[in-house]
């Protein structure tokens, strides 16, 4: 049975893996495929990224590590759709200070899980679609301790943070001569979650406009407002605007300024409030 088996699996991974030509097949899959059929969302402080961005009014830092990539992809190629499915995995951290080279990392959240996309090709333009299933835990960290005093700062300490939530974001995009632009909406929800009084429901919609022929290789010009309930609603909304060394929706590096209100971006500070100017750059690995 497992070399019957082990024959199965040799046969198949040929055929997902060759090129095809529209006439070989109705349906095409790929493993590992080049690109993601949906990109992160770049106003989204929850997406997978490679970056850091520095506080402008306060001496704060948010570094963000993570990856997300698409394992296998499925086409259509007459009905001019792809669905692929792949993982998430990426945290972010939050730096307050520095001691010589060490960094004073005060709070880390995490995310793992995993996602499936869509894309619909138009007459003119593309349909998109992801959702993700996501667990979320949230810790503080040394930074946040007062070792000379032995108590966390504020006499706040760590408290259990979990969302294990589904999200749903559907969008359009809409190429044009000198850019283009998405806009897109969500809707999330956690089936369970820590402290209790955290929203199970939370919205988020945006908007991402680029200008390839405007100050080098593209401008681009991300918004993004979401609504969560901590434990009553409260809408935080994020304005970016940068320039990015690549493609758009591939490879490079933006660099960008941005301006957030809202709800604080860490899980363990869910009941404050922030408003921040910050400077930063990602680094896109798509």
């Amino acid at each position: 049975m497992i070399r019957l088996r082990f024959l199965v699996v040799l046969l198949i991974l040929p055929l997902a893996g060759r090129s095809q030509t529209p006439d070989d097949s109705d349906v095409r899959v790929k493993l590992f495929p080049a690109g993601l059929q949906f990109t992160p969302l770049k106003a989204n402080s929850q997406e997978s990224r490679v970056g850091i961005m520095k506080f402008l009014n306060a001496g704060e830092l948010v570094l963000d590590v993570g990856n997300t990539s698409d394992l296998f992809l499925i086409s259509l190629p007459r009905a001019g759709l792809n669905v692929a499915m792949g993982v998430d995995f990426f945290g972010k951290g939050f730096v307050t200070g520095s001691q010589g080279l060490r960094l004073q990392v005060d709070a880390l959240d995490g995310f793992l899980g995993g996602h499936l996309s869509f894309s619909k090709s138009l007459s003119d333009s593309r349909l998109l679609g992801r959702l993700r299933i996501l667990h979320q835990s949230a810790h503080l960290v040394d930074g946040n301790y007062n070792v000379s005093q032995g108590s966390w700062i504020d006499n706040r300490g760590p408290i259990p943070f979990t969302r294990d939530f589904g999200e749903l974001t559907v969008g359009h995009l809409l190429p044009y001569p000198s850019g283009g632009l998405r806009y897109y909406a969500g809707v999330a929800y956690a089936v369970l979650v820590r402290p209790d009084d955290l929203g199970r429901l939370s919205y988020l919609g945006g908007a991402e406009v680029t200008l390839e022929s405007l100050l080098g290789p593209f401008m681009d010009q991300p918004s993004q407002l979401s609504l969560t309930g901590t434990p009553v609603y409260a809408a935080s909304n994020q304005i970016q605007l940068g320039i990015k060394l690549g493609e758009w929706s591939g490879r490079g590096t933006d660099f960008y300024l941005a301006f957030y209100e809202g709800r604080q971006l860490f899980g363990e500070f869910f009941d404050q409030r922030l408003t921040a100017v910050g400077a930063g750059c990602m680094v896109d690995f798509f």
